[in-house]
């Protein structure tokens, strides 16, 4: 199944406004996703670039948000843990929470928020990587979709 992700702040496809990007506030964008199965125990967010230099890039690590949940608002804290029990991963900035848009100057890069539904909670702590949270999602999803913006210098 497909969910459908989009934001006030950019459609799909458009260019990420500044104060989403390190050139900015570096502040998350607000997100609202729908679409997601009665069997939804909770939600996981990742943001990534595939552009980057070295390979893809984790921007943002999100987890355990409650199955209630279709948003989340703009500036997220980065915080460990968020009320309602939702945990936040380590991005390839070494921080907890949401690190924006920062590319070399050249080419925009593309940035995926990527939204699943899961059908568990995960049993990983605060600070979880990209990676551990993705292998900790095989055979869990029962829904996903994403939102993709641009930013370039």
């Amino acid at each position: 199944m497909t969910l459908q992700v989009s934001s006030p702040a950019f459609a799909e496809g458009d260019r990420i406004p500044g104060q989403f990007t390190a050139d900015g506030a570096d502040v998350s964008p607000e997100l609202r996703w729908s679409g997601a199965p009665k069997n939804t125990q909770s939600f996981a967010l990742i943001c990534e670039d595939p552009d980057a230099p070295r390979g893809t890039w984790t921007h943002w690590v999100l987890f355990n948000l409650p199955a209630d949940r279709s948003s989340l608002a703009e500036g997220v804290p980065a915080e460990k843990e968020l009320p309602g029990g939702a945990r936040q991963g380590k991005n390839d900035f070494g921080k907890i929470g949401y690190g924006g848009p920062s590319p070399p100057k050249g080419k925009p890069h593309r940035y995926f928020f990527k939204v699943y539904a899961l059908d568990t909670t995960l049993n990983l702590p605060a600070g979880a990587t990209r990676q551990q949270v993705l292998d900790a999602i095989k055979g869990h999803i029962v829904a996903e979709g994403q939102l993709m913006g641009l930013y370039g210098r």
